[in-house]
């Protein structure tokens, strides 16, 4: 049945966002034309479906009666209902009128569509795992919890035990110490690349002339001497310090080891666990950037070949070829420096299944210690959604990106690793996730922390978020940089003042 649009009829008071984000995930978007008080008292056309929906609260339960009418022919309507009810406080993230909602809208546009938007049910957030770990955190054995999904969330079995062993993985670097709360990460966002890619729809800039790098590059040190201002002054220990972009290795080799220097003589201390740094493009390396990481004792760096097709690298707008690549990864491990992470992208356009299969051979033949497997998302502010606005059509859906995902688990097992972080994002094909894979004793912390949110972290350069996070409840509190480099660099102080209010209100609570 072709639906595009749906109505709001005149019962709807409440959980109009839940309704929302059901309907995306069936390309169905709200028609706010159409007057709902008046609903009926017009012919329809065949594309629209109207959505009603009651709450009742009574004796400590929730019911929810959900009602579609779909106008398919002139004249004509067909009719679905859903009735839920749930004990008030039977839900751990969600109010129970919106989950109920949110379950009784799905299973009645899947009768009407005949299509399944996927195996994540109503679970829309980033972090799933968050949920896991409120229930973890409440005792909850892991029977217990895959049953909570299952049957509360319409997660199938196969993703809800695949979230629950994730987060069982992580809770030994979430557990609580004297020294917690006062431990953060550092990140400092680089906004800069040698080229824009296809799909990214990142703050990043192709990197400009010499003058307009080092007016950055001088704010960057003010915003740097702000967040230690802040460390030094709550007694922060910095926990995991993270560089990312953009590419932070676009920066030449004189820039680049600046800014090793100042953030690690800022940040980096014995107490810290990890250094990162993103050096995602091989275009971007140099022997001498690859001393200056090795000088200052960088324990993780991330090469993102994203492809090793070379039809794909020319498509996505990579100025480099697959044996840069290698020969570029080669370079690092030979180094010394200890451990290497691998990113690829399932769903890129016009790659089958066996061209990905051929990717993750290559892949497994240089044997990295970290591999990152994102789903495709087609995002506001990429080339490739203005593609799609256009015409252009992607050959992935669900059953196919499912596979590739299996695909990139069988080689990463293959490999040793076990996936140790997960992550949803909006517009994903086929509605699935991105998955990090480990080998023992080598997970990313911070990928862990900025996840599951039980850590501060202090957001440095453009676009870049600070938490903070109180862990005596999980509460948290947010800002961020601009995303446009002029009002990052013209803002800077007022950023940095914002950011340190925010520490101060919880670290000189009484």
């Amino acid at each position: 049945m072709n639906i595009k649009r749906y109505v709001l009829g005149n019962s709807v008071t409440t959980a109009t966002k839940a309704i929302s984000d059901i309907m995306t995930l069936f390309d169905i978007t709200e028609d706010k034309s159409l007057n709902a008080e008046n609903i009926e008292d017009f012919e329809l056309p065949a594309d629209v479906v109207v959505v009603n929906n009651q709450i009742i609260e009574e004796q400590q339960r929730v019911i929810v009666n959900t009602e579609l009418t779909v106008h398919n022919l002139p004249g004509q309507a067909r009719r679905f209902k859903k009735v839920s009810s749930t004990a008030i406080d039977d839900d751990v993230s969600i109010s129970a009128d919106k989950r109920l909602t949110m379950l009784n809208l799905l299973s009645a546009m899947r009768e009407i569509t005949g299509y399944d938007p996927g195996p994540w049910g109503i679970l829309r957030g980033v972090r799933p795992t968050k949920i896991i770990h409120r229930l973890l955190d409440k005792g909850l054995n892991k029977v217990a919890i895959n049953k909570v999904l299952t049957s509360k969330y319409d997660v199938r079995v196969s993703k809800a035990e695949l979230v629950t062993d994730i987060a069982l993985r992580q809770r030994p670097f979430l557990l609580q110490t004297k020294d917690s709360r006062r431990m953060v990460s550092v990140y400092v966002g680089i906004p800069f690349c040698p080229s824009r890619c296809l799909y990214c729809s990142f703050p990043a800039y192709v990197l400009p002339e010499s003058e307009k790098i080092s007016i950055f590059l001088q704010t960057l040190e003010k915003d740097i001497r702000a967040a230690k201002a802040i460390i030094m002054s709550h007694n922060l220990i910095v926990q995991n310090v993270y560089i990312g972009g953009g590419t932070p290795t676009s920066l030449d080799n004189k820039n680049f080891k600046w800014l090793l220097n100042i953030v690690s003589n800022n940040f980096v201390t014995n107490l810290t666990r990890e250094f990162t740094v993103e050096a995602g493009r091989p275009d971007s390396l140099s022997d001498d950037k690859i001393d200056a990481m090795n000088h200052y004792r960088v324990s993780r760096v991330s090469v993102n070949p994203q492809s090793m097709q070379q039809k794909t690298l020319n498509l996505i707008g990579r100025n480099h070829t697959v044996k840069d690549i290698i020969d570029t990864f080669g370079k690092i491990r030979q180094s010394g420096i200890p451990i290497l992470n691998m990113d690829v992208i399932i769903g890129l356009p016009g790659e089958t299944e066996q061209e990905f299969s051929e990717t993750m051979m290559q892949i497994a033949s240089l044997n990295p210690d970290n591999l990152t497997v994102h789903t495709l998302a087609v995002k506001k502010g990429s080339i490739l959604k203005n593609a799609v606005r256009s015409g252009t059509k992607l050959n992935g859906v669900g059953d196919k990106i499912q596979h590739m995902i299996d695909i990139a688990d069988q080689y990463a097992r293959q490999m040793d690793m076990y996936p140790y972080y997960l992550y949803r994002q909006k517009h994903m094909m086929g509605n699935l996730e991105n998955i990090g894979y480990a080998r023992l004793g080598t997970e990313c912390n911070y990928n862990i922390q900025i996840m599951e949110e039980r850590q501060g972290i202090i957001g440095i350069g453009p676009a870049a978020g600070t938490k903070v996070v109180d862990n005596s409840n999980w509460t948290l509190k947010r800002c961020y940089n601009a995303k446009d480099l002029s009002s990052y660099i013209n803002n800077i102080d007022r950023y940095t003042s914002i950011r340190a209010d925010l520490f101060a209100d919880l670290y000189t609570r009484k």
